[in-house]
Formats: C-alpha cells, sequence, structure tokens
C-alpha cells in the first residue's frame, strides 16, 4: 500500500530496548551499534571539550575503547594507577570502529613521534618565514636570497633564474659594449639620407 504522501516505508522507528536472544542478530546489533556510540562520544567530546572514555565489551569478550584525549589520560584522571611508574604491557584493544587488533602502547608512541616531528616541522617552517620577512626588509633584490635557507628545488629555480639573469645581462652588455662602426662623415649623412 502506498502512503498518501509518497512514502513506501514506514522510516525509522522507535525500538523496544529489550535484551535479544538470538546470537547471532546480537552480535550483529551490537557491531552497529558500537560505532554509533563512538560517533557520540567523539561528537561530545569535541563539541563540549569533555574528557570522553567509552570502554565496551562484547558479547564475543573482546574489549572496544574510544577516548578523547586518550582513555589512558581520562582514567588516570579519575583514579590512580597502581604501579604506573612500571613500564606499561601493550593490551590488545580492538580498535573504535573497526574489526582489527591494535597495540593501543605502539600507536600512542607512533602518535607522540608524528606530533613531535609535525610540531618541528612547525618550528622549521615559522623559522623560514621569519627570515623571508627579514630578507624581504633588508634587501631590494630577488638574487639577494638567503641561499642557506632555501629547500633543494628552491635552490634549483634560484639557480635557473641566475642563469637566464646572467645570460641576458651578458646578451645587453655585449650590444652596449660591441665595437660600433666609425661616424660616417657629415656630407655622407646628408647625401645618404635623400
Amino acid at each position: 500500500m502506498v502512503h498518501p504522501l509518497g512514502r513506501t516505508s514506514m522510516g525509522r522507528q522507535r525500538i523496544e530496548i529489550r535484551r535479544i536472544d538470538n546470537k547471532e542478530r546480537r552480535q550483529v546489533t551490537f557491531t552497529k551499534r558500537r560505532g554509533g556510540l563512538f560517533k557520540k562520544a567523539s561528537e561530545l567530546a569535541l563539541l563540549t571539550g569533555a574528557s570522553v572514555a567509552v570502554v565496551v565489551f562484547s558479547p564475543a569478550k573482546h574489549v572496544y575503547a574510544f577516548g578523547h584525549p586518550s582513555v589512558d589520560a581520562v582514567l588516570r584522571s579519575y583514579a590512580s594507577v597502581p604501579g604506573e611508574a612500571a613500564a606499561v604491557a601493550p593490551v590488545p584493544v580492538h580498535g573504535g570502529s573497526g574489526g582489527e587488533d591494535v597495540d593501543l602502547l605502539g600507536l600512542r608512541l607512533a602518535a607522540d613521534d608524528t606530533g613531535a616531528q609535525v610540531a618541528a616541522e612547525h618550528a622549521r617552517m615559522r623559522d623560514v618565514a621569519a627570515r623571508i620577512v627579514q630578507a624581504k626588509a633588508g634587501r631590494r633584490f630577488w638574487w639577494e636570497a638567503d641561499v642557506d635557507a632555501l629547500g633543494e628545488a628552491e635552490l634549483l629555480e634560484f639557480f635557473t633564474a641566475l642563469k637566464k639573469l646572467r645570460d641576458n645581462f651578458g646578451g645587453k652588455a655585449n650590444a652596449l659594449f660591441a665595437p660600433q662602426p666609425p661616424p660616417l662623415p657629415l656630407q655622407q649623412k646628408q647625401r645618404t639620407r635623400r
């Protein structure tokens, strides 16, 4: 039967919250809703700046975790961890939205390393930008650029531009300083004009 407004389905309906007895359906429902739960936790953290940690244990006895800034940081802020000074062993935890195992400690170390590299690159870019501004303030011509501040690709481009400048300058200088024929006597000039 076609709905008078043209809808063919009943759309999203509220479902009764109760335990799902069928094990396969329960696993499928868990998998579908886990992503939504983590998405809501992420939105809550981003919109409000709250520290959020969600740890979920599946019916198949797998652990799934999401945290902002991290699960460990949130948990440490509320409870002291005994033996925290000891080495932290990696715990296999399933990723927030995927199904593969993730070494959280390895990921955290990789993220810290990447963050340090990004910070170093930002510092280098700020330094180069400051040197460019300083160079522009003290110099009037592009060929007076600080060669030490240029990267490999920029050096190649700079070298090509300098060669072109040299060739153009050489051609103009040769034209100016080329031997000129002696001036014609005054009578010959008048005859040639007629």
